[in-house]
């Protein structure tokens, strides 16, 4: 089902050819995560809605991909921290940039920026340092679901906090994050505005983990988990070998 959306979108001039390659690469690893939110990804969302719900001026990133999968879980999660939400593509054209507007506007999402960008993120040469200058380059906090390395570790550069969305451990979007969810957008989203809704009425417990987040410890729990389901794999296909025989 995810694919035909994804399919969907392409042809609706929404999603590029590019993100579907991309969304390949991560269902990959979607399989050796189980295919569900892992506790490592609950513990990085509860990070995630902490660092936003915090912030003086969170904005959430949507590329094609994030439009085509979650339109309604980013408009949801706007409302709940409340955070601005922008539209910036790498395969920028003016008509792609209102599709994807509009796709997040039937999705309920309001006063979506991207279409008149008027600032650049420092050191980007693509059309990914196009923004707002009222969004994205006065953030101080920005999530960036399904993003390039090369972005994150821009918006790092210009001392902001990124929360990543990306089921490679190994990216460079991931590796870059001062907040990196390994989990899949659909389930990793919901998460984020459940728990931002907790924290609206939990500000000091909000800051508390602000504080004390660890995204480097975080991460290497992603990757004992990984290492425990592979070892787990390897035990069950023993068994199943040995019954067989």
């Amino acid at each position: 089902m995810t694919r035909e959306t994804l399919v969907t979108a392409h042809r609706q001039g929404i999603a590029v050819l590019d993100g579907l390659i991309a969304h390949g690469r991560g269902e990959a690893f979607d399989y050796l995560l189980g295919e569900e939110t892992s506790a490592p990804a609950l513990v990085a969302e509860r990070a995630a809605a902490a660092y936003l719900v915090t912030a003086k001026r969170p904005v959430i990133s949507v590329n094609g991909n994030v439009a085509a999968l979650a339109a309604k879980e980013v408009a949801r999660l706007a409302v709940a921290i409340p955070a601005r939400i922008e539209v910036n593509l790498f395969h920028r054209t003016n008509a792609r940039v209102k599709r994807v507007v509009r796709a997040l506007e039937r999705a309920g999402a309001k006063d979506v920026l991207g279409l008149r960008p008027d600032a650049r993120i420092p050191g980007l040469a693509s059309n990914r340092a196009r923004c707002h200058r009222s969004g994205i380059y006065a953030a101080d906090v920005v999530l960036i679901p399904l993003e390039d390395g090369d972005r994150a570790e821009a918006l790092g550069r210009m001392g902001k906090s990124v929360i990543s969305v990306d089921l490679n451990p190994l990216s460079r979007t991931t590796l870059a994050a001062t907040v990196p969810i390994v989990d899949e957008v659909t389930r990793a989203l919901p998460n984020v505005a459940r728990f931002a809704r907790t924290m609206q009425k939990k500000p000091r417990e909000a800051e508390r983990i602000v504080r004390t987040y660890d995204g480097a410890g975080n991460l290497a729990a992603v990757y004992a988990f990984l290492r425990l389901r592979l070892a787990n794999l390897v035990q069950t296909s023993r068994n199943q070998r040995s019954r067989a025989h």
